[in-house]
């Protein structure tokens, strides 16, 4: 949010440059999804010096895996514009540590190799190694809702995955509290969030009114079909 939306405003007109530059730096994104690679391109166009994406999940296969039949959607190596205008990927490592010079500006990051268990994500030993870097943008994925400030002085429940508790109405366990979208669900698309925002939307309005006229998109507990 820090480096994107500024990007896009300059090529609006609204800024001469960007607040924050890829020129001439070596640039690391932290993250492999559609936001990462968003990262990427813009760092090309701003002319940095080398580009390095790195992903800890291992590198998709580029067929349908066997465990992904039709109809689920499969996860493909897929290679997108940003992609062909260059730059590097890496796979199944995890970041270790900042690594900064003497006027406490990053200068590199210390990597390490990741393999999946029944644990989670463990290192490899032996595989650590520092690649240079200038610029680090985090392109992570979501990891729940910032509790930090409104939900902890609200109060609400949160579930196991740490998103907010709410019933069929998608009211939280804080009286008059309504909640929608990825604070609710978990991650997820706009189409679901706007679902889910009408749908809050009437329940709110019954529990001001007792009745509502406003339609319900879907329950909280809907899902997609694969």
């Amino acid at each position: 949010m820090e480096y994107l939306p500024l990007a896009n405003r300059v090529q609006e007109g609204d800024y001469d440059t960007p607040a924050i530059s890829a020129r001439g730096k070596h640039v690391v994104v932290i993250g492999g999804g559609d936001t990462g690679a968003d990262c990427v391109g813009t760092a090309h166009r701003q002319g940095a010096a080398s580009v390095t994406q790195l992903e800890i999940m291992p590198k998709p296969p580029t067929t349908r895996p066997e465990n992904q039949p039709w109809p689920t959607m499969p996860m493909l190596y897929k290679v997108t514009s940003a992609h062909e205008e260059g730059g590097k990927r890496i796979y199944s490592v995890n970041t270790v540590e900042f690594l900064g010079d003497d006027d406490g500006n990053v200068r590199a990051l210390k990597l390490v190799e990741v393999r999946r268990t029944d644990r989670g994500f463990e290192p490899v030993e032996g595989t650590e190694r520092e690649i240079p870097a200038e610029l680090v943008t985090l392109a992570m994925g979501f990891v729940g809702p910032q509790k930090e400030g409104m939900l902890d002085q609200l109060g609400v429940e949160l579930d196991g995955r740490g998103n907010v508790v709410r019933d069929a109405d998608y009211h939280t366990t804080v009286d008059g509290v309504f909640c929608a979208g990825d604070m609710g669900r978990g991650q997820s698309l706009i189409v679901w969030a706007i679902a889910e925002g009408r749908s809050a939307a009437a329940g709110a309005d019954r529990y001001l009114t007792q009745d509502s006229a406003l339609p319900v998109a879907i329950p909280p507990t809907e899902r997609p079909l694969v």
